[in-house]
């Protein structure tokens, strides 16, 4: 049952899940930390393992939306590799398949205003989608003193839109600053 709730669970976040991985965070926290699926007694993961993954799959090479799906398909299944690629799969189809079939028409009617619409009005829900798992991320797991995580964020984004510091030095000194301070 669980890899049935898998493929649904992940084919509902490639579908829905405009804007990339970042996006499609907050789907993947409620289908995995949230919700109970038919024939489970609990949800795949904790709060506190979600937020791990999220890390894990920042690290790693590819998007953030693949590599959590990857994880969690394994975690969900108990160790099954099946379980990874299943849910990778899932997460990845329907953004093929759109993708795939829309292209075509896309590419003839793309001054069409009603298509312009569209586009314009999906702009503000990928931002807020961002939003929503950027304010996801910010529990006790990965901020236990919020005041110093703010002044390391202000710093950054006065050295980054101010200076002409290359911005991985600037993510080096976060990083630094917040092991020594945390």
């Amino acid at each position: 049952m669980v890899y049935l709730n898998l493929l649904i669970a992940y084919l509902k976040i490639g579908l829905f899940g405009f804007g990339g991985g970042y996006a499609m965070l907050s789907l993947i926290q409620h289908e995995a930390v949230e919700v109970i699926h038919m024939g489970e007694s609990s949800p795949w993961l904790t709060s506190k393992e979600f937020t791990d993954i999220v890390a894990i799959s920042q690290m790693t090479p590819g998007p953030i939306g693949i590599n959590s799906a990857t994880y969690i398909g394994y975690v969900a299944t108990n160790g099954n590799i099946l379980g990874s690629v299943l849910a990778t799969t899932a997460v990845c189809l329907p953004s093929f398949i759109l993708v795939l079939l829309i292209s075509h028409i896309l590419l003839r009617h793309k001054d069409n205003t009603y298509i312009k619409s569209v586009f314009s009005g999906l702009r503000p829900v990928v931002v807020g989608l961002i939003a929503s798992a950027a304010l996801i991320l910010m529990n006790k797991e990965n901020f236990p003193d919020y005041t110093f995580s703010i002044l390391i964020a202000i710093g950054a984004f006065i050295l980054v839109r101010y200076t002409k510091i290359h911005p991985i030095w600037i993510i080096v000194l976060a990083g630094t600053a917040g092991f020594f301070i945390y």
